[in-house]
């Protein structure tokens, strides 16, 4: 991960953080459930953009190197991972 794209990343998940913190101000005030919900859609999605840029830089570095590696356990190894990541976040 560049010191960029982590630095992105951080700043993204602090909103996050604060989303969260929000969320939790609004229970116990006792908001309207439907923008309690609304909410909770708002920070799945954020969460899901954070997950998509990292996988993303995943498969374009640790992945891309173990295929041009030659390395077939190597390969194995970061196909299985992919794959049991991808299934679990299908979930």
């Amino acid at each position: 991960m560049t010191k960029v794209s982590k630095a992105g990343r951080l700043k993204r998940l602090s909103r996050i953080e604060g989303q969260v913190r929000g969320l939790a101000r609004m229970v116990e005030e006792d908001r309207y459930c439907i923008d309690i919900v609304t909410q909770i859609a708002a920070v799945r999605a954020a969460l899901r953009r954070v997950e998509e840029e990292v996988l993303r830089d995943h498969i374009s570095h640790c992945v891309a190197h173990a295929m041009a590696s030659g390395d077939k356990a190597e390969q194995t190894q970061k196909i299985d991972e992919l794959m049991g990541v991808l299934a679990r976040s299908a979930r």
